[in-house]
């Protein structure tokens, strides 16, 4: 029960890797607040999860790419819950396209959902962190590792990785750590929406030393790990969680 009486928020925490991190947490006792943007039946079922899995959960319906929503959603965070443990930085969405004739629209939604919002989330959290704590953020891959149609989400996840060692650097002194995940492919419906998403699931099982497809617990419990204080000593760091697939 390392999390018992620990509060959490996690944007994007209704599906897939954000929904495996919120019931590890509450399986070890802790309070998480689910942020989503559309699928309310699911985050619903989320919340039920939760509680099953022996935590308390509040649900925040938010556009975190919007500087306003992100405002009032930490408003009703700090009615709720008083103070935060931690933050996840799990919200992601982007426009899968070539650099060639990508459209403005589609660079602004990738950064404003991706790198914007993990910056202004983080600046609220921190807020409600009076006790200190833990920043994770979640990058992938492709913020190194070219993939095709990849460009502006990899753009917007290595922004991320940057932000995140200046808040460690910055919040340190506070007792506020940050570190990000960066995931290899993971099946969730998320890939699902690759327009290529077939020949990205057999490179992936083809060229990944341990044989398989990432799934959502397994980037979850590096995620809940760098939130425990496990991990004290790590600060500023992007850990690779792809099963090797890199390494080629």
């Amino acid at each position: 029960m390392r999390f018992k009486g620990k509060k959490f928020v996690i944007t994007g925490g209704s599906r897939g890797i954000g929904r495996a991190i919120a019931l590890l947490l509450a399986k070890e006792g802790a309070t998480v607040g689910i942020n989503y943007l559309r699928n309310a039946t699911s985050a619903e079922e989320t919340k039920r999860l939760v509680k099953e899995a022996g935590g308390e959960a509040y649900l925040y319906r938010a556009n975190v790419g919007n500087l306003e929503n992100i405002t009032e959603m930490f408003k009703k965070v700090e009615s709720d819950m008083g103070e935060l443990d931690g933050l996840v930085n799990n919200a992601v969405l982007g426009v899968l396209r070539p650099v060639d004739g990508f459209p403005e629209k589609g660079w602004e939604l990738t950064m404003d959902t991706n790198a914007k919002a993990m910056l202004f989330c983080s600046q609220e959290a921190v807020k409600l962190m009076r006790r200190g704590g833990a920043i994770v953020s979640m990058s992938s891959i492709g913020s190194h590792h070219c993939l095709p149609g990849y460009a502006v989400l990899g753009a917007s996840k290595a922004a991320i990785e940057t932000l995140t060692r200046y808040l460690a650097l910055e919040l340190g002194p506070r007792g506020i750590r940050a570190n990000a995940v960066s995931g290899g492919p993971v099946e969730t419906d998320a890939l699902k929406t690759f327009p290529n998403y077939e020949d990205v699931v057999n490179h992936a099982k083809q060229h990944t030393p341990l044989g398989r497809m990432g799934t959502p617990e397994d980037l979850a419990k590096v995620v809940v790990w760098l939130l425990s204080e496990d991990s004290y000593w790590v600060n500023g760091q992007v850990i690779i969680v792809d099963g090797g697939l890199t390494l080629w």
